[in-house]
């Protein structure tokens, strides 16, 4: 592929692959992900973004149902409490 050539996405196989997911299971990976970006950006002192990740992992626990759903609500309170440790600081 030449530099500043787009690769080419079969549209039609993206789509039938995200046909196939459910939104429980892009949720959980979603809120996992942005977990973990909430504790690398509290790490980092930057704590503006801390708080835009937290504010979006807050928005999708509710929606999210078992044994995750209830994983996601602890690591939520936890990264809380990270934030605001170091927000006190």
């Amino acid at each position: 592929m030449a530099e500043g050539d787009e690769p080419d996405v079969d549209m039609e196989a993206l789509q039938a692959q995200l046909a196939s997911f459910s939104v429980e299971q892009f949720l959980v990976s979603a809120a996992s992900t942005i977990a973990s970006l909430a504790y690398a950006k509290i790490e980092s002192r930057d704590l503006e973004q801390a708080r835009k990740a937290i504010d979006a992992l807050g928005a999708l626990v509710p929606h999210l149902e078992g044994p995750l759903g209830d994983d996601l609500a602890r690591a939520l309170a936890s990264v809380q409490v990270a934030y605001a440790t170091a927000a006190s600081a």
